[in-house]
């Protein structure tokens, strides 16, 4: 048998980044828990967040085509009644889901929220 030893924080073969990476790594679980039960609530959370994030690049892409006149009154009234009616849609999903509104807001981290 071959003893290996597992480099540590105080290792100087290892770099800057790796000796202050070294604690987070200790502490991150090995194994992923997955529930089954959950599954369907967090396909249903992240495939609703993406809904929500195209629902509003979409209502700010209507809102610049109305600003700039591109669009006439039968149009606006049209994107008006379809935007309510997906909202509608996506809180009747929601409540399926068991979700509420700020949970479709996945945080990015350092970039800050998504929606």
């Amino acid at each position: 048998m071959i003893a290996t030893k597992t480099p540590s924080a105080e290792s100087p073969a290892l770099s800057d980044f790796a000796k202050v990476m070294a604690p987070a790594q200790a502490l991150a679980p090995r194994r992923i828990a997955l529930d089954p039960a959950d599954v369907k609530t967090g396909l249903g959370k992240l495939v609703l967040t993406v809904v929500a994030l195209l629902r509003d690049l979409l209502e700010r892409q209507a809102i610049r085509r109305m600003d700039a006149g591109s669009l006439t009154d039968a149009e606006i009234e049209r994107i008006g009644t379809t935007f309510i009616r997906l909202g509608e849609q996506i809180e009747r999903l929601k409540k399926e889901f068991g979700l509420e509104g700020e949970e479709l807001n996945i945080d990015l981290g350092p970039l800050g929220k998504l929606l």
